[in-house]
């Protein structure tokens, strides 16, 4: 392979001959890389974990450590990360707890900016943004598509719904409708939908504008939520955008931003 010689790699790693370990990376015990992985320089991973292919490593992140978990007790919990991710300068990722299925996973397709924090038993799904020092707490869901904004904290347990956008330096402590636009300048409320980022992946004419009509009866008209999901069940051609959004608000267990 392709390894400085200052790279340190424990022989209890698996690591393919196509990946680059660039100067002064450490890779620890029972790390187990893909094919074609990149380390910048200053890289440290420790395991258990198992790392997709073609991700690239940037410097001075730490990928795969204990959990800031003040009932964690050295536990085999583990890191799991897809493929085709790019993780910047300074990204903290930490294993799961035995309390919360003991496994940390990120997708693929990600970018995950510098400085970001992803605690322990986390679940990032695939094509999420995880923009420059975002803080995301233990036990949080980030669905597919979704971008969580620069310097924003994430409260444990919290869902950001799919094709989601939360701009920058926004405090979430409750969950993120997907398809929603939610910002701290508007009073961390949801204040309309991600039409330009729903536009960019495909989405028809028609479904954005089944999307809209959702989110004008959940946060434009005078119903509570309890009202405005009855009425979007009683609409025959509502689709399954709305479907979804349905599904995502009835699950909610911290309760939602309107």
């Amino acid at each position: 392979m392709n390894l400085h010689p200052t790279a340190i790699i424990d022989p209890r790693a698996q690591v393919p001959a196509s990946c680059r370990i660039g100067p002064y990376c450490a890779i620890g015990p029972e790390v187990e890389l893909g094919e074609n992985c990149r380390l910048l320089s200053h890289v440290t991973i420790e395991g258990p974990a198992k790392i997709g292919s073609d991700n690239a490593f940037f410097p001075f992140c730490a990928i795969g450590m204990a959990p800031q978990d003040v009932t964690y007790r050295g536990e085999p919990t583990r890191l799991e990360i897809g493929h085709h991710n790019e993780i910047r300068e300074y990204v903290t990722i930490n294993r799961g707890t035995v309390k919360g299925g003991g496994v940390t996973r990120v997708g693929s397709h990600i970018l995950i900016m510098a400085y970001t924090h992803i605690g322990h038993d986390c679940l990032i799904e695939d094509h999420a943004m995880l923009i420059n020092g975002a803080t995301i707490a233990g036990h949080v869901t980030v669905e597919e598509w979704a971008v969580v904004g620069a310097l924003c904290p994430v409260h444990q347990f919290v869902r950001i719904g799919a094709h989601s956008y939360i701009g920058g330096g926004t405090t979430i402590t409750q969950d993120v409708l997907p398809f929603s636009m939610t910002s701290a300048a508007r009073d961390t409320h949801a204040y309309g939908i991600n039409k330009v980022g729903l536009e960019r992946r495909g989405f028809s004419s028609e479904r954005i504008a089944r999307i809209h009509h959702a989110y004008k009866i959940l946060l434009a008209s005078r119903m509570n939520t309890s009202q405005a999901l009855a009425k979007l069940k009683s609409e025959a051609d509502r689709g399954e955008d709305v479907d979804m959004l349905i599904r995502f608000i009835e699950a909610s267990e911290r309760g939602i931003i309107k």
